[in-house]
């Protein structure tokens, strides 16, 4: 590197090639200027970083680690590396960065400006930018932003129906992924995900900067500002976007690693497909009398009584006989075992005892279908299923802490054999493990499987939890 003098005086030239015309940016330390090549007479960018006060060896190790991993990208929406100088200053060494200048706004300007984006313009700067992560993220070593927000991208070239060109800028919090060591924590209160508070940075930190920046300009606030639930922004009843790109915009900005998307491009594939798979099954098929009661707080589902289907009528019309038959030859062997003598009387009606505990239930499971119905309540503290016939209420299992769900599942049907050796039908179920509990609808079995797709896609939405199918 040769040294040179330097200021950031507007006309002043760096080393008789660079001729400043204005400055764009500065925080401690560090200047942002646009600046004329006159060799080539094309605009560039020179960040400028000096010893001083506010000085860190941090700073200097973040900007050489921006001007190493910008000399080795070649991508058309990321300033290319131009040149890399140390410096002769008055108040001591600096050290310079040129890079290729781009002629755009960013989008905090935009917003600002008020400008406004529908939903398919969103769309679009989510599928241009996904794949610029994508490109950064599948080098090896996988270079993560870390600070994606609406001022590090920038739109320009806007012509027709489309969005414009999009392009990301401002490297100087890149990490090029180690497989292990100490990382420093940078980034913009708002735009990071939590374990990028706790020295950590993965490709999917990128994502979750990403969905919370697609929501600033969605809403017109800034992240910070949004209410949480359940440590996630909750963004829903001030963006008015489609239940297909709020669902997605939920997995971008998951806290928890496990939950959001693992990579570019399992994002970009999911934003691709969300309106033909996901518009399709959130729809409430046809003659359902299952009743759905959703807000952006809570989501109840009430199942109505089997009696109320066809299969559920024909079901209960075989349970009812069978218990009638059940019960009455139960009813004859009481009676006529308290009318032997004692205490043969008594020996064999607590024999009878079992006999009348499973008769009971089959009784009660009659009624239960013809009155009785199942309530799933789910809100931002808890989980809890209700079984409800009379006025009469109780939690099976137990209500659970609303952020102790882990998993929602669609078990497979299958077929097995009863203890007569006979053929039965186990139909798919639909769960919702909360720790060890699991939540899965009663009678489930008498839902369609249209039912049981809606209810488990609309679960899925609202929880922010990916569909396992066992």
């Amino acid at each position: 590197m040769q040294s040179k003098t330097f200021g950031k005086t507007p006309g002043e030239l760096f080393g008789d090639r660079y001729q400043i015309e204005q400055q764009l940016g500065k925080r401690p330390g560090r200047y942002t200027l646009l600046a004329r090549d006159l060799q080539t007479n094309a605009q560039v960018v020179i960040k400028r970083l000096s010893f001083g006060e506010d000085f860190a060896w941090e700073d200097l190790k973040l900007f050489e680690r921006e001007a190493a991993t910008l000399k080795d990208l070649y991508h058309p929406a990321i300033p290319r590396y131009l040149d890399y100088f140390d410096l002769d200053l008055p108040s001591g060494k600096g050290f310079a960065l040129v890079q290729t200048y781009i002629p755009a706004q960013s989008l905090e300007a935009h917003i600002k400006a008020g400008r406004t984006f529908s939903e398919a313009e969103l769309v679009e700067l989510a599928t241009a930018l996904l794949e610029i992560l994508r490109y950064l993220h599948e080098r090896a070593p996988a270079v993560i932003h870390r600070d994606i927000k609406p001022s590090n991208i920038l739109l320009g070239n806007r012509t027709g129906n489309s969005v414009g060109s999009v392009y990301l800028v401002d490297f100087g919090s890149v990490q090029a992924a180690p497989a292990g060591g100490t990382f420093t924590v940078v980034g913009t209160y708002g735009y990071m995900p939590p374990e990028q508070f706790g020295d950590r940075a993965v490709p999917a930190s990128d994502l979750y900067s990403l969905g919370a920046a697609l929501i600033y300009l969605a809403t017109g606030q800034h992240p910070a500002d949004l209410p949480q639930v359940d440590q996630r922004l909750h963004f829903e009843d001030v963006a008015h976007l489609s239940s297909g790109l709020e669902q997605w915009l939920r997995r971008m900005i998951q806290p928890s690693l496990s939950q959001r998307f693992s990579s570019a491009q399992t994002a970009l594939s999911a934003l691709q497909e969300r309106n033909a798979n996901f518009e399709a099954l959130v729809r409430q098929p046809a003659h359902s009398k299952v009743v759905l009661t959703k807000t952006a707080s809570s989501l109840e589902i009430v199942l109505p009584p089997a009696a109320s289907t066809a299969t559920g009528k024909a079901g209960l019309v075989f349970m009812g006989i069978f218990a009638i038959a059940w019960n009455s030859f139960i009813f004859f062997w009481t009676g006529g075992a308290l009318m032997a003598p004692f205490p043969i009387n008594l020996m064999f009606s607590l024999f009878s005892l079992p006999f009348w505990t499973v008769g009971l239930g089959m009784a009660g499971g009659v009624l239960f279908g013809l009155w009785g119905r199942v309530r799933l309540t789910l809100n931002t503290q808890q989980i809890r299923q209700d079984c409800e016939m009379f006025g009469f209420s109780r939690s099976i299992p137990p209500p659970s802490r609303r952020k102790d769900i882990s998993k929602l599942e669609i078990t497979k049907g299958y077929f097995k054999r009863d203890s007569d050796g006979d053929r039965i039908e186990v139909k798919p179920q639909l769960l919702i493990w909360a720790g060890i509990r699991k939540y899965g609808f009663f009678g489930s079995s008498m839902l369609t499987q249209p039912e049981l797709e809606w209810l488990a896609q609309t679960l899925s939405d609202w929880l922010a939890l990916p569909i396992t199918r066992e």
